[in-house]
């Protein structure tokens, strides 16, 4: 008892130690805990009702507790192998394609030598991502109309078609728009990365002979491989979270089939039938399975390259 009382103490004194000398940094820092406690850890409350049959009339307090019910509903439905699999095909098709694009652009604007040019570049492919989500996917579904100007690029090879209502388009329609609207975004923190590579491991490599592309292969990402990783283990923890908002905006009757995913399912479920035990069950479900992947990628991050988040 002691031992603690003294553990505690001790604690407390390190801590007014460290407010008295970084108070601003502190400081700066309340906002930040602050919404991720009312926004984030707050909700995890009302979680419970994921394991109840909640009304609203009663409360989350007074609706009666039913196990795992919810869940069982879940997994022996007729969507369950179908939202598991869309999901886990988009997050995957994702990691393929969506995941490098911003490492190779950024690898590509590190080589040019005229800064306006660079400059133009990296504003126009930082520009989607300030478009709204509502106005990406308009001009997604206009694009992508059978007189729309991508069938008119693509005419002289496949027949027109409305690409959106086509079951073996949508995902390939999906993915690209996705990298149209993420690469240059997510080129930024990799030229930042860049930016701390010693510029005199470039100029012996050039001394030895080495041509660009061998600069690339043993300099460059090696300096940024780090970065990768960490980005790579975040992607992993995320990868059951697909954009319902953009797959909503996208998808139609014709290709529920190969779009439907968890998040949009739970909308549906919780907003549109009301039914939010069991779509919190499904949302409970989908955030158990992304803490279980980051910890797993974590892991084997740690084992294979000595690089983790924790």
């Amino acid at each position: 008892m002691l031992r603690q009382t003294s553990s505690r103490r001790h604690l407390f004194a390190r801590f007014s130690k460290n407010y008295k000398r970084y108070k601003y940094i502190y400081l700066m820092a309340l906002p930040v805990v602050v919404y991720y406690v009312i926004f984030m850890y707050w909700p995890m409350y009302g979680a419970q009702i994921a394991f109840k049959r909640f009304s609203l009339s009663l409360g989350i307090e007074r609706s009666p507790w039913i196990g795992l019910t919810n869940f069982s509903r879940f997994f022996g439905s007729f969507y369950f192998n179908r939202v598991l699999r869309n999901t886990l095909l988009i997050s995957i098709y994702n990691l393929i394609f969506t995941f490098p694009a911003p490492i190779l652009l950024a690898l590509l604007l590190n080589e040019l030598r005229s800064q306006r040019y660079k400059r133009i570049v990296q504003t126009t492919t930082y520009l989607p991502h300030f478009i709204s989500i509502m106005v990406v996917c308009g001009m997604i579904i206009d694009f992508t109309r059978s007189g729309g100007v991508i069938n008119d690029l693509l005419a002289l090879w496949i027949p027109r078609q409305t690409m959106l209502t086509q079951p073996s388009m949508f995902r390939r329609v999906y993915i690209i728009s996705e990298i149209w609207q993420s690469a240059g975004w997510g080129s930024i923190i990799y030229l930042s990365a860049l930016t701390s590579i010693d510029p005199e491991l470039y100029e012996a490599a050039v001394i030895d002979g080495a041509g660009r592309f061998q600069k690339v292969l043993n300099i460059t990402l090696p300096g940024i491989a780090p970065t990768i990783v960490v980005m790579f283990i975040l992607r992993i923890g995320q990868m059951m979270n697909v954009s319902y908002e953009k797959i909503i905006l996208l998808y139609n009757e014709t290709t529920y089939e190969v779009a439907d995913v968890i998040s949009t399912f739970v909308y549906r479920k919780g907003l549109v039938d009301a039914d939010y035990s069991y779509s919190s069950a499904v949302g409970l479900f989908n955030s158990g399975v992304n803490l279980l992947l980051l910890v797993f990628a974590n892991t084997m991050s740690r084992k294979v390259s000595d690089m983790s988040l924790w």
